[in-house]
């Protein structure tokens, strides 16, 4: 077979012409082969369903599309030169082995709705391990927050040092952002969950295909009813999705702001073991916090994502266009390296060496002013007055720690309410039907 394109006619595309259009989509289609091949053997079972292949040819391409599906696992698969993306291939593979028969698989869809199913399929795959890893990094922080709920720090307002905090505090307060992080991505995750294979270009098709029947074995929620918005959800899931990523991204990157500051010798709040720090080729007491700085840099990164998405979508009318194309060099690596991003923090969390003696340091003896003031107060002076009473005794040098610090209230540093914040976190977790989607995906394979 001499031509590999699904859609070449007649006369040979310029040489610069299909290098700049193709662009790299070569590279980024073989993240999504495995996908391609599952989303087929779905199609082709509908196929024979609706009587548009027979039993025999069904089960002729099932076996060699399983065949394929083990060669791109073992990672012996590759896009041959000269083919245009991971759909004419796997149909090159298949009428090079099947001839004929192997070209009725695209029967009654479009490259449109097929890579519109393989980023869906890619999609759900990759926010599963994003969201077993948010979830590891929460347990982690919820655990650090239980062991160091009793040692104290002080907390910043306009990077003063402004009132008594802890370290259980401070980790608990990441745990609860990442659950609202993964509130977002469940609402992402339900967008991407819809099956998007029989809207063909954006407008049906006139074959009897049976739309729930590959919804179903897919494993999909639900489907994108209208054919011309499932083409028009081309490049939303990805923002959507990319837009959950960017709030996770934010956590991560706050998060390592603050140890790049609690590092340094002005605080000295937590330190890292020697083979989590870099140092420095003049300067030999250097223990500088590389890892959190790049960490900081690829999150900071991923937070502007979206807008670059909603760029490249501006606007375009309803209908495919190549523009789309553009956005799998952008999406495909995100749900990648925010996958690592989550591990290297979660490895160097899981070392960090907190200080338990900082408030000892008469540097911060005045963030407890409030506690004075408060205490005042119960005693029955109006607050007011209390406050101009202490802020007297802290310019006249006065000011002296009070023995007791009380706080009581749900999510203070004297009720964490941390077993709180896990059970929302388990209540986003059983939003996630992953079991029933690896058992579907599982079944097609048998």
């Amino acid at each position: 077979m001499s031509e590999k394109k699904l859609w070449q006619k007649k006369g040979k595309l310029d040489p610069q012409i299909e290098a700049f259009t193709v662009g790299r989509d070569r590279e980024f289609d073989l993240s999504l082969a495995e996908f391609d091949v599952l989303g087929s053997i779905a199609h082709i079972r509908m196929l024979s369903a609706v009587q548009l292949l027979s039993t025999q040819e069904c089960a002729q391409l099932k076996q060699e599309l399983v065949a394929i599906y083990h060669r791109i696992k073992s990672g012996a698969f590759d896009i041959d030169e000269g083919v245009e993306d991971i759909h004419s291939q796997i149909e090159y593979l298949l009428t090079e082995k099947l001839g004929e028969m192997g070209k009725k698989i695209h029967s009654g869809r479009s490259r449109n709705d097929q890579v519109l199913l393989d980023i869906r399929l890619f999609s759900r795959y990759q926010l599963e391990k994003i969201v077993y890893q948010t979830r590891d990094l929460f347990d982690l922080l919820q655990s650090l927050s239980e062991r160091y709920k009793d040692v104290g720090m002080p907390g910043y307002t306009h990077m003063q040092a402004a009132m008594p905090s802890s370290f259980g505090l401070w980790f608990a307060a990441f745990a609860e952002s990442l659950t609202d992080d993964l509130i977002q991505l469940a609402a992402a995750f339900r967008i991407v969950n819809k099956n998007p294979l029989g809207s063909a270009a954006g407008y049906g098709s006139s074959f009897p295909l049976n739309r729930q029947m590959t919804t179903d074995l897919l494993g999909f929620e639900s489907m994108n009813y209208n054919a011309i918005y499932a083409q028009a959800g081309r490049g939303k899931s990805e923002r959507v999705t990319l837009q959950a990523l960017a709030s996770l991204a934010e956590t991560c990157a706050r998060m390592a702001t603050d140890i790049i500051l609690f590092m340094s010798q002005n605080f000295n709040f937590v330190s890292f073991p020697d083979t989590l720090v870099t140092g420095s080729s003049i300067m030999p007491h250097k223990k500088n916090p590389d890892v959190f700085e790049v960490l900081r840099a690829k999150c900071n990164r991923l937070k502007s994502l979206p807008g670059q998405v909603m760029l490249i979508m501006a606007n375009l009318t309803t209908g495919y266009h190549r523009d789309l194309q553009v956005i799998k060099e952008i999406f495909i690596p995100a749900l990648r390296e925010i996958q690592d991003c989550l591990q290297i923090l979660h490895l160097s969390l899981s070392q960090i060496q907190v200080n338990e003696n900082i408030l000892a340091d008469t540097r911060y003896r005045d963030i407890f002013s409030v506690e004075e003031i408060n205490r005042l107060v119960e005693k029955g002076q109006p607050f007011r007055e209390a406050y101009r009473n202490v802020a007297r005794q802290i310019e006249e040098g006065a000011f002296e720690r009070p023995a007791e610090v009380r706080y009581t209230h749900e999510g203070s540093i004297g009720n964490l309410s941390n077993e709180r914040i896990r059970e929302e976190m388990q209540q986003v977790m059983d939003e996630f039907d992953f079991d029933l989607i690896n058992s579907k995906l599982a079944d097609l394979l048998r």
